[in-house]
């Protein structure tokens, strides 16, 4: 039986149609959905050009306060983006337990809501670029499928599926 899911969204292009693909099963299952976006650690390029526009004082209290920041700004959007999908749909809107937005390697990061979150359904898109419609998956979307413990309904990208029906 299927109580609780989640679904782990790059918030790329196709964000709005896997989500559709959550709440259905949301709906159907009468089950709480639990919603993950990772963000990957900022890049060595990233943190040497703030060195050089920082002091280390300045730079310690950004990624102290500043990442925070982000993480909340970028979770905001999350829950704005998804009450303007959903516009009348309220009821869709209530199966939403909780949002987070993490920073750490996706895949490690969804692993671990899994544990956490004692979740009976992962749902992920196979792939959000749009431009590497010959890869089948993604790099996390693989890694997940591979390491889940929990079974994974994985909605192919909508570019994938255009090109299949020609």
């Amino acid at each position: 039986m299927i109580r609780s899911m989640l679904y782990a969204t790059d918030l790329g292009l196709y964000a709005p149609y896997v989500m559709q693909h959550a709440l259905a099963l949301a709906r159907t299952f009468n089950a709480d959905l639990h919603v993950v976006h990772v963000v990957e650690p900022m890049g060595l390029f990233a943190e040497s050009v703030l060195q050089s526009y920082l002091d280390e004082r300045a730079l310690s209290e950004w990624q102290r306060q500043g990442v925070n920041t982000v993480m909340a700004t970028i979770e905001q959007r999350v829950l704005d983006s998804f009450r303007e999908e959903l516009g009348e749909g309220e009821q869709d809107l209530k199966l939403i337990q909780s949002v987070r937005v993490i920073q750490g390697d996706p895949c490690e990061v969804i692993l671990d809501q899994l544990r956490k979150l004692s979740v009976d359904l992962l749902i992920v898109g196979s792939h959000s670029d749009a431009t590497a419609a010959a890869t089948p998956l993604g790099r996390t979307a693989a890694r997940v499928l591979q390491l889940s413990t929990v079974p994974v309904y994985l909605v192919p990208s909508l570019q994938r599926r255009r090109n299949d029906d020609i």
